[in-house]
């Protein structure tokens, strides 16, 4: 399909629409960095926002840009993104975002996004638009990731159990604060780089699909280092509700659970990161959390509550989705 150009306020506003989606994406997601510090008492709500949002922006300065190139050639045909397109996906995604951040329910911002970029595709060039390899991969890390926090931050417990098995309670207490402050650190740097690259890629799609990059894809240094900007600054606003759900009503944490869930997050993020798989921060935190009670032992996780929480997992790709196909729709009889 040829490529439909439009005049140049068209793109800012719709950059400046992404750039939005991130700092809601930041606000939505503050939960999944500090919500350990935040229910041991670490630190303050207050310094823990601010905490997460300097490492969510020192990812700028460690990582690459493997998962903002999938977002944005590996899930929709690039060679059929127009401006109606990523209208439809970014307002999917943020209508989804705003919804669960009210009812105080930690679903993905990931998947809302991947959820509506698929279903604005879908809607504009049918189902050969899809990039199904993409799709299905980052689909199935609603289960991996999840999973793999879990075995990741049941595993830190039972080493770090043994390894401080012979230290006095309050040498360990001390030890745990700060091993749980450093891992809460990459946590927000894994954060940062997974999901600020999910923006770069939508905004780097749509700069692609009007001429604007010499015909190559390649993400422009001034889309990273605003779209890490958005988000920094969306952390610092909060998300109160979902740090509650997050930090208390899964399970109660100790600093050593607290260190061990956020490390087990942070590797399960890192890994992703690397391979250029866009995953869920809150699916891996809750998995992390959850595998930290369990370890301790089943019955302190609340599973009603985790199960709650699985249910909007699952229906917020196809939910954006919808949405995402119904504002394509309307952006196109708007004109």
């Amino acid at each position: 399909m040829e490529h439909v150009i439009v005049a140049m306020p068209l793109i800012v506003a719709l950059v400046v629409l992404a750039l939005l989606f991130d700092f809601i994406n930041g606000l939505h997601d503050a939960a999944n960095s500090i919500a350990t510090v935040v229910s041991t008492k670490l630190l303050s709500p207050v310094q823990a926002v601010i905490f997460a949002a300097f490492f969510n922006f020192a990812a700028y300065w460690f990582f690459g840009l493997k998962v903002a190139e999938t977002v944005g050639k590996g899930m929709v045909n690039k060679d059929i993104i127009t401006p109606h397109v990523i209208f439809g996906a970014l307002v999917g995604a943020m209508a989804w975002n705003v919804f669960t951040w009210l009812r105080g329910i930690p679903s993905s911002s990931s998947h809302a996004l991947v959820g509506g970029l698929v279903g604005a595709g879908i809607a504009r060039g049918g189902l050969d638009a899809v990039v199904w390899g993409g799709v299905s991969k980052t689909a199935s890390f609603i289960v991996l990731a999840p999973l793999i926090g879990m075995a990741a931050s049941m595993l830190l417990m039972l080493l770090s159990s043994w390894l401080f098995v012979k230290a006095s309670a309050r040498a360990a207490e001390r030890s745990f604060k700060a091993l749980h402050l450093a891992s809460a650190a990459a946590y927000s740097l894994g954060h940062g780089a997974n999901d600020a690259q999910k923006t770069m890629g939508i905004i780097t799609v749509l700069l692609y699909s009007q001429g604007m990059l010499g015909g190559e894809f390649h993400v422009p240094g001034w889309v990273v280092l605003s779209c890490y900007v958005a988000m920094g600054l969306g952390t610092l606003s909060g998300g109160w509700k979902i740090i509650e759900t997050m930090g208390n009503k899964i399970t109660k944490l100790s600093h050593h659970q607290g260190f061990a869930a956020s490390m087990g997050g942070s590797i399960m993020l890192f890994g992703a990161s690397a391979m250029g798989i866009p995953v869920s921060t809150t699916h891996t935190i809750t998995g992390s959390i959850m595998g930290v009670g369990a370890a301790k032992r089943t019955s302190a996780v609340r599973w009603s509550v985790a199960g709650r929480l699985v249910v909007a997992w699952v229906i917020t790709i196809p939910a954006a989705a919808a949405v995402g196909a119904a504002f394509y729709y309307i952006a196109t009889l708007i004109g």
